[in-house]
């Protein structure tokens, strides 16, 4: 024990005396958790949109209040034909046009149906989906509230559960953390043994009396630090900063989150015992870490959409596996009982890694 503590505190004074290592591992967390709270923000707000009213009733009036009273769109009433509107997405004054047709207010007064036209931009159609759904959110709301008023029938009320207010954070949080601490964890720990190496200091630690998993200990331990001082940061940035309470139990969170760290402070380890250069295993890392989690975890893209080899594949990902965890603890409130069979599988793949870092740790070199 005592020598695996004076191995920890030379390899935390090591990290400590590295500026350059500390503007990583704190920098990063702080600058991409408020670059996607603010900068990358996937809300809808304050979209410009046209509106070429042709039926000019009280009922379109209405409409057209209803949505400029709504955050998420900046109106453009001066638009008075298509062609107009067409120039207007040419020049990217406005992301759509709403078009009124004449007769729309005897329409939905004599309770035939009312059309009404949507014209989005589609060269960016993440952006288009995100209009269109909450365009036709007032919509719907609005047919609500004239039916109520003109006849006996039933309102649909609209909700949307864990997010009413549908801001991005409650999305991008889970991910970001689970890339955050993927990339610091296995990044870090992919250079510190091949690091040794290259230093010639190899050799006094493989003629020393420590046994090989005290040596992934002590380069381990001292990363595991950090790693939850960086996840206190996040979570301290997403609840002050972003406004993201936490719903579930702190406890559990961060019991699962020490599972997460672990596990990739061990794929870093592995990466760098299988390497010889500290290039190569930070290459490694940050393609085998970001990508992968960036493309497959459901973070960015839905994984039901994916084909089934890339799901196989996503499956692998100890990220995929945290990210769903984290969005059920923090946004839903669920518990253990939930989120158990997601509990095992970051169990086994930890207990997985230890195993292929202990074995493939060589006690000679080559």
């Amino acid at each position: 024990m005592k020598q695996l503590l004076t191995f920890v505190k030379k390899e935390f004074w090591h990290v400590l005396r590295d500026k350059r290592t500390l503007l990583v591992l704190f920098g990063m967390p702080i600058v991409q958790v408020l670059l996607f709270g603010f900068a990358l923000s996937t809300e809808v707000k304050y979209t410009r949109i046209g509106v070429i009213d042709h039926d000019k009733s009280q009922n379109s009036i209405e409409l057209i209040s209803k949505i400029a009273a709504n955050q998420y769109f900046d109106l453009d009433k001066d638009l008075t034909s298509i062609n107009q509107a067409e120039d207007a997405f040419k020049e990217g004054k406005i992301k759509m046009i709403l078009v009124i047709p004449a007769q729309f207010a005897q329409n939905m007064n004599s309770g035939k149906r009312a059309q009404l036209q949507l014209i989005t931009d589609g060269t960016d159609l993440n952006m288009a989906n995100q209009i269109y759904n909450f365009m036709s959110n007032i919509i719907l709301d609005f047919y609500g509230q004239q039916t109520l008023q003109h006849s006996s029938g039933v309102q649909p009320e609209i909700r949307m559960l864990y997010n009413p207010q549908l801001k991005g954070a409650p999305n991008f949080v889970p991910g970001v953390m689970a890339l955050i601490l993927l990339i610091i964890c296995v990044l870090m720990t992919a250079i510190a043994i091949v690091r040794e190496k290259e230093m010639g200091t190899m050799e006094i630690l493989l003629v020393s009396p420590m046994k090989p998993y005290i040596i992934i200990l002590a380069k381990a331990i001292p990363y595991f630090i950090l790693s939850m001082i960086i996840l206190i940061s996040i979570l301290i940035l997403s609840v002050t900063v972003l406004d993201l309470p936490i719903k579930g139990s702190i406890l559990l969170l961060f019991g699962i989150s020490i599972i997460f760290i672990i596990t990739n402070l061990l794929f870093g380890i592995v990466i760098s015992i299988l390497t010889d250069s500290q290039q190569t295993a930070m290459l490694i890392a940050l393609v085998g870490t970001m990508l992968p989690t960036l493309m497959l975890s459901g973070f960015m893209f839905p994984v039901e959409n994916m084909p089934a080899p890339l799901q196989i594949i996503g499956k692998a990902i100890p990220a995929k596996w945290y990210y769903e965890i984290v969005k059920n603890i923090m946004i839903k409130g669920t518990g253990l009982e939930v989120i158990w069979r997601h509990v095992l599988v970051l169990t086994g793949m930890m207990l997985f890694l230890f195993v292929i870092a202990v074995k493939k740790f060589k006690i000679r070199l080559e």
